[in-house]
């Protein structure tokens, strides 16, 4: 519904302000002298006439750049991968290069996590990486690896962000398998 909801006013926008830029030119209004004659007024600017296909260029270049825009933001899905178990610690490296890769990742709750953050990007925005869930912030030297560890206590999605809040990453936290299974098992009577 959103998705829909967000095309349809960005095409409507779009329509609008392509209405008000092919309207004609805005009119000079020529002065008069106190005795009635114009003054001659020059002008620095003249219209430019372009050929029909330079307009239809720049025309699909925009459309192009708008349908770009809608796939970036709405339609790409952000790599998911799941945190390696190794002597009890749930593992994964994350690359801070113009976001975070990957930006989503799945480990078990009650399981201590790292994180281990790998930052090549020199953008100042990317300095610090917080999870406020979790009451962490560290800054991430260029060229280096942060580790971060945790031990998240319930499921659920837990964000972690860039300093300035721009970059985002998600950290979701499902129930260990065999949990699950002991669970339904239990509820259905299952000794």
């Amino acid at each position: 519904m959103n998705h829909r909801h967000l095309t349809l006013t960005t095409l409507a926008s779009l329509g609008f302000l392509l209405g008000t830029a092919s309207g004609t030119p805005a009119q000079m209004i020529h002065a008069e002298t106190t005795d009635g004659s114009p003054v001659q007024q020059t002008s620095q600017f003249q219209r430019l006439e372009q050929p029909l296909w330079v307009k239809a260029t720049v025309t699909a270049a925009g459309f192009g750049l708008i349908g770009l825009e809608l796939w970036w933001f709405l339609f790409s899905h952000p790599k998911t991968q799941k945190a390696r178990a190794s002597g009890g610690v749930q593992e994964i490296t994350v690359t801070v290069d113009g976001g975070y890769e990957p930006s989503q990742i799945v480990v078990q709750v009650g399981q201590p996590v790292r994180l281990n953050f790998y930052r090549t990007d020199p953008n100042s925005c990317l300095e610090e990486v917080r999870l406020p869930d979790f009451h962490i912030a560290r800054n991430l030297p260029v060229n280096q690896t942060t580790r971060i560890e945790f031990t998240p206590q319930h499921p659920g999605n837990y964000e972690f962000t860039c300093g300035m809040n721009m970059f985002r990453g998600n950290i979701q936290v499902t129930r260990a398998p065999e949990a699950t299974a002991s669970t339904t098992d239990s509820a259905m009577g299952v000794a």
